[in-house]
């Protein structure tokens, strides 16, 4: 398949790791990327806080970028991303655009899928060959758990990950606190609810917390470094990228010696 890769704002300004795990993944899984170079936001950021309007010329853009019938899929290391353009776009077209950007819309929509998605529905595969000898917990992000329902797709990638060590993270279906522009608008209802996920995540023991969206992985991560906790955070594409020959480079941290 030829498989179209949409970096994300976050990943290409903060996380470039985690779109290159992605492109290196599926690669090694045989198949073509393609990244079109004129990509830009998702403008899903626009929608969430009330400018329905204003993300039209980037709608409109991502339509074009991916809308080529040589792309066969297209996949987004971020739940939060992938929801904006399955169900946001839409909205955003038959409100404030025309026929040609509908249409163009619905077909990019059709095609476009979470990683853990593409991995277990469009690619029929749950063992993806890599190799992550550490302990691991798994935080499903609200994007991905709500709007996509991706289930237990990520679980089931991690599970089969050879070496690694797997632990159920506590109260794992509650928001982190991040929500975009919710943690600067309500930035103390946002910090307490990262205390509670940092306790959480700390009580399992794991060396990294892993998730499908790079931003709930930077406030997590954050909360997590600013009390010197040693436990890191990482991006499910680089674990799943990750093979006995060409291992991530994890370094050993406080968790991992406890």
């Amino acid at each position: 398949m030829r498989i179209g890769l949409f970096a994300t704002c976050l990943g290409d300004t903060l996380f470039p790791d985690a779109v290159r795990a992605t492109a290196i993944l599926i690669a090694r899984l045989g198949h073509e990327v393609v990244f079109p170079p004129g990509q830009t936001c998702c403008g899903q950021m626009h929608v969430n806080t009330g400018y329905q309007r204003e993300p039209v010329p980037l709608v409109r853009k991502f339509a074009e970028q991916f809308g080529d019938p040589s792309i066969d899929a297209v996949v987004l290391p971020s739940g939060s991303c992938a929801g904006s353009v399955r169900h946001q776009h839409p909205l955003v077209a038959e409100r404030y655009g025309d026929a040609a950007l509908r249409d163009g819309v619905e077909t990019v929509r059709a095609k476009t899928y979470e990683l853990s998605e593409l991995l277990v529905d469009v690619l029929g595969v749950t063992d993806v060959g890599a190799y992550f000898p550490h302990r691991v917990t798994y935080h499903p992000t609200c994007h991905s758990l709500r709007m996509l329902r991706v289930g237990d797709k990520p679980l089931r990638l991690l599970r089969a990950v050879d070496s690694i060590d797997l632990v159920e993270l506590p109260e794992a279906d509650a928001c982190c606190g991040f929500g975009g522009t919710f943690a600067v608008k309500n930035a103390d209802t946002s910090g307490a609810m990262l205390q509670d996920k940092v306790r959480n995540v700390l009580s399992t023991g794991a060396d990294a917390c892993t998730a499908g969206d790079s931003s709930c992985l930077m406030h997590i991560g954050g909360g997590l470094s600013r009390i010197r906790s040693g436990t890191r955070t990482l991006h499910l594409a680089q674990i799943l990228a990750s093979t006995r020959t060409s291992p991530h480079a994890f370094p050993k941290t406080e968790a991992a010696t406890r």
